[in-house]
C-alpha cells in the first residue's frame, strides 16, 4: 500500500478546511457571528453544511462496516438517519427557530423559566456532545493507521488541530462555509469509487454467493491482539503463530467451532478459502445475511424496532444539529433548509450502502479480525490493482477526513458554545473564552477515544441517538406543543430517561454485547427509555401543574404565529405606544 497518496489527501482536506473557514474570518466579529453566524445563513448554503456534520463516521465508513457484517437489516441506519429529519421538520423546525434561542439550554430556561432545567439541558449537550465525539477521533485514527501505517492517536490529533483552527478563525460563520465544502467532498468521495467498483463487480461474471463468505484472493491477515473466533465448517489453513494456546507453523486443519488464535498470528487464505468470523460477528451464510431480521443478533425485531425509535427521534436532540436551525433568518427557511437536507441525505446515503455489499462479497477477511469499519477505505484497492486503485484509494481516505472534520466542527461549536456560556459564564470577552471552551470540548473527547474501542462506529452513534431521543426529544416536543410543561416535569423526564440510556450506553462500550434479553434492552435501549421518559415528564407536570411558569401563552403565540404577524404585531403595539405618549 503507498502511504505517500493518502497522507497527502488528509493534508490537503485539512489546508482546504482551514482556507475556507478562513472565509468567515473577515465576518466573524460578534459573539452572535461565533454562536449561530448572525442567523444570516441562506437556505442552500445550511442544508449542505448540516449535510457535511451530520455525515459523520458513522455515515461514511460505519455504515458500510455493518451491513458487510451483520446484513441488510442494518440499512434502517441510512433510513433512520434521514427520516430522522423529516420527524424534526414536522415537529419542531420552524417554532424552535423562533423561540429566540441560542442553544438548547438557551431553549430550555426561555419556555420553562427554570436555571436548574437549563444546567440539566448544559450537562446533557457536553455529555451528547462528547459520546458523539468519540466515533469521529476513533475513525480518524482507524482511517490514518489502516491507510498510512501511523499510529492510531495520530489521526484524532490531526482532527483536533485542524477542528480547533478552523473554529477559532470564525466559530460558526466560519465552519458553515468549510462544512459545505466538506459534504461536496464527501460525496463526491463515495459517488466516483462507487461507480466505478459497481460497473467492476458487473463485469465479474462470478455467480452469486449464498453460502459462508469465502476469500476471492490470497490474502493474510494479521491479528493484532488475542481474539476468538467461530469457523461455521471444517477448513485448512496456513497459520503461523497461536491456536488455542499452540504454537502453529504450517497448514491446520481446524475443526468446525470456536478456536483462539494470538496476538500477532497471522492466517493466509487463499482462494476459496471459507473465512473465521471474529466471535463477537454473526457466523451467517450470505442467504441468511440477505434476509430481514437475519442479522444474527438477538431479538432483532425488538433490535430494529428501537434502532428506528433511537434515530428518528433523536435527530432532535443533537445539540450540533439543532444549532444550524438556529443560523437561519426566520422560520420559512429553517423549513426549507430541512426539506433540502432531507434530499441531499437520501442522495448519500445510497453510496455506503453499495460500498457494505460489495465488501461481503470482496472484503470478507474483514470479518477474522472485527474491523469492518475499513470496508470503504481498502475495497477500492481490494478490486482494481496498481494506481488506479491508489488513486480511488486516496480519494475516500479524503472523504473520510472531511466527515470527522465536519461533523467534529459542528459538535465542538455546540459543546463550546454551552461551555462558555453556561460553565465557564464569562460574559466579558466571549470570544476569547469560546475559544478555550472549544480546546476543551475537543481534548477530553479525544483523551477518552485513545483505548482502542470494540464498539462498531456506527452503533456507537446509535448509542448517542438513544439519549439525545430519550431527553431532548421529549422536553422539545412537549415544550413546543403542550402548554401544560413545567420545570418540574421536564427535569424529572429528562434525568430518568437520560440515567437509564447512559447506563445502557457505558454498559455496553465498557463490556460489550451480552446474550438474551439483558443485552438487547442494553444494545437498544430507547423502546424503553423514550416512552419512560414522555411519561414521565407528562406526569409530574400534571402533579405540578400550579407550577405552569408565567407568560407560557406568548411562548407559544411566539412559536407558533406566522413570522408576519408577529412582525405586524410588533408594528401596532409600537403604533400604539406611540399614540399614548402623544
Amino acid at each position: 500500500m503507498n502511504s505517500e497518496l493518502p497522507g497527502a489527501a488528509v493534508l490537503l482536506v485539512g489546508l482546504a478546511t482551514v482556507g475556507v473557514g478562513a472565509l468567515g474570518l473577515r465576518r466573524a466579529r460578534t459573539a452572535s457571528d461565533f454562536y449561530v453566524a448572525s442567523r444570516a445563513v441562506s437556505p442552500r448554503w445550511n442544508a449542505a453544511a448540516i449535510g457535511g456534520e451530520y455525515l459523520s463516521a458513522a455515515s461514511y465508513l460505519g455504515i458500510a462496516g455493518l451491513i458487510l457484517a451483520y446484513g441488510l437489516d442494518m440499512l434502517w441506519y441510512p433510513v433512520g438517519y434521514t427520516a430522522g429529519y423529516l420527524v424534526l421538520l414536522a415537529l419542531i423546525a420552524a417554532p424552535l427557530r423562533r423561540s429566540g434561542a441560542y442553544t438548547l439550554p438557551d431553549f430550555a430556561e426561555t419556555r420553562l423559566r427554570s436555571g436548574v432545567l437549563r444546567s440539566l439541558a448544559s450537562v446533557l449537550v457536553v455529555l451528547i456532545g462528547w459520546l458523539y465525539l468519540l466515533p469521529q477521533l476513533q475513525g480518524a485514527g482507524l482511517t490514518l493507521a489502516t491507510q498510512t501505517g501511523a499510529p492510531a492517536w495520530l489521526g484524532g490529533l490531526v482532527v483536533c488541530a485542524v477542528v480547533l483552527a478552523a473554529v477559532s478563525v470564525g466559530g460558526m460563520r466560519s465552519i458553515t462555509f468549510a462544512q459545505a465544502f466538506q459534504f461536496w467532498l464527501k460525496l463526491t468521495a463515495l459517488l466516483i469509487p462507487a461507480l466505478l467498483l459497481a460497473v467492476l463487480w458487473r463485469h465479474d461474471g462470478s455467480p452469486h454467493d449464498t453460502g459462508y463468505p469465502t476469500s476471492r484472493t490470497n490474502v493474510t491477515v494479521r491479528v493484532d491482539t488475542a481474539v476468538t473466533v467461530t469457523l461455521p465448517v471444517p477448513e485448512k489453513l496456513t497459520v503461523r503463530g497461536t491456536v488455542d494456546d499452540r504454537p502453529v507453523s504450517g497448514m491446520l486443519a481446524l475443526a468446525p467451532g470456536a478456536h483462539r488464535l494470538g496476538a500477532g498470528t497471522m492466517v493466509e487464505l487463499r482462494k476459496g478459502d471459507v473465512v473465521p468470523v471474529l466471535s463477537s460477528l454473526p457466523a451467517s451464510t450470505d442467504k441468511q445475511w440477505a434476509r430481514p431480521l437475519g442479522a444474527g443478533r438477538g431479538h432483532p425485531l425488538y433490535a430494529n424496532l428501537s434502532l428506528i425509535l433511537a434515530i428518528c427521534l433523536g435527530t432532535m436532540g443533537l445539540p450540533h444539529v439543532l444549532v444550524r436551525f438556529y443560523t437561519n433568518p426566520d422560520g420559512r427557511d429553517t423549513r426549507r433548509t430541512a426539506l433540502v437536507v432531507i434530499g441531499l441525505l437520501s442522495a448519500f446515503y445510497l453510496l455506503p450502502t453499495v460500498f457494505g455489499a460489495l465488501g461481503r462479497r470482496y472484503l470478507p477477511d474483514l470479518l477474522l479480525t472485527g474491523k469492518t469499519d475499513a470496508t470503504v477505505l481498502l475495497l477500492p484497492e481490494r478490486m482494481i490493482a496498481g494506481l488506479p486503485g491508489q488513486l480511488l484509494g486516496a480519494l475516500v481516505t479524503a472523504g473520510a477526513f472531511a466527515a470527522f472534520l465536519s461533523t467534529s466542527s459542528g459538535l465542538t461549536v455546540s459543546v463550546a458554545g454551552v461551555l462558555s456560556r453556561d460553565v465557564l459564564r464569562r460574559k466579558a470577552n466571549r470570544v476569547r473564552w469560546f475559544r478555550w471552551s472549544a480546546a476543551i470540548g475537543i481534548a477530553v473527547p479525544y483523551v477518552l477515544s485513545l483505548p482502542s474501542g470494540h464498539v462498531p462506529l456506527a452503533a456507537l452513534v446509535g448509542l448517542a441517538f438513544a439519549v439525545a431521543a430519550s431527553t431532548f426529544c421529549p422536553m422539545l416536543v412537549l415544550g413546543v406543543w403542550w402548554r401544560g410543561l413545567t420545570a418540574a416535569g421536564a427535569c424529572a423526564g429528562m434525568i430518568s430517561g437520560g440515567v437509564l440510556a447512559s447506563i445502557a450506553v457505558l454498559t455496553t462500550i465498557l463490556t460489550g454485547d451480552h446474550p438474551g434479553w439483558p443485552g438487547a434492552l442494553l444494545a437498544e435501549p430507547a423502546a424503553c427509555t423514550v416512552p419512560l421518559a414522555f411519561l414521565v415528564m407528562v406526569t409530574v407536570s400534571l402533579l405540578t401543574r400550579d407550577r405552569i411558569p408565567a407568560g407560557v401563552g406568548q411562548a407559544m403565540i411566539r412559536m407558533h404565529a406566522p413570522e408576519w404577524a408577529l412582525s405586524q404585531s410588533v408594528v401596532d403595539r409600537s403604533s400604539l405606544e406611540t399614540d399614548r405618549s402623544s
